[in-house]
């Protein structure tokens, strides 16, 4: 059989479907479990915690995370990454300040996110309120399908140097 496979060469694996089936079904198990440990109150303090969801079809460096249940914040900090359900729409966010690169703090009693550093302030959609700060949060460019958010890394939106890109980089639910 291993001469067999051999013989046709990568593309017979490339097409199998039995592959595909698992790395689908290993992506929904992960985002069901995430959404299980959410309703159950499975957060920290400030935010919580995203379990990465990355599956082999996804887009070179993107990366994926089931749409968020609720109005809330959580914060991937492996990838650096804050997502943001907010009145109907999801943002995701670079977790550092736009100051002076200090990760940011999500206050849910506030509803919005606080440098503790110089204590800059920002709403829900990254909107800059007060501080030190002189510009919003910085936005990842994000797309949804079958229930998940995918954010590219590699496209960051700053809101003084791509006012168009920042404002249209969030996705409704």
């Amino acid at each position: 059989m291993a001469e067999k496979l051999e013989e046709r060469g990568d593309d017979a694996c490339a097409s199998c479907a039995a592959g595909m089936q698992r790395r689908e079904f290993l992506r929904d198990a992960a985002a069901a479990a995430a959404a299980i440990l959410l309703g159950l109150g499975a957060r920290r303090a400030d935010a919580a915690v995203l379990p990465r969801v990355v599956s082999g079809l996804l887009a070179d460096g993107e990366v994926a995370y089931p749409v968020p249940a609720a109005d809330g914040a959580s914060i991937d900090r492996e990838q650096e990454i804050i997502l943001v359900r907010w009145q109907g729409k999801v943002y995701a966010f670079n977790l550092s300040c736009p100051h002076q690169h200090t990760a940011l703090r999500w206050q849910p009693a506030q509803t919005r996110f606080e440098c503790p550093k110089h204590h800059s302030k920002y709403q829900p959609d990254g909107e800059f309120i007060s501080g030190r700060a002189t510009r919003s949060m910085d936005r990842f460019a994000v797309r949804s399908a079958g229930g998940q958010v995918f954010v590219d890394p590699d496209r960051l939106y700053r809101q003084d140097q791509n006012a168009q890109e920042w404002a249209s980089a969030y996705v409704t639910v």
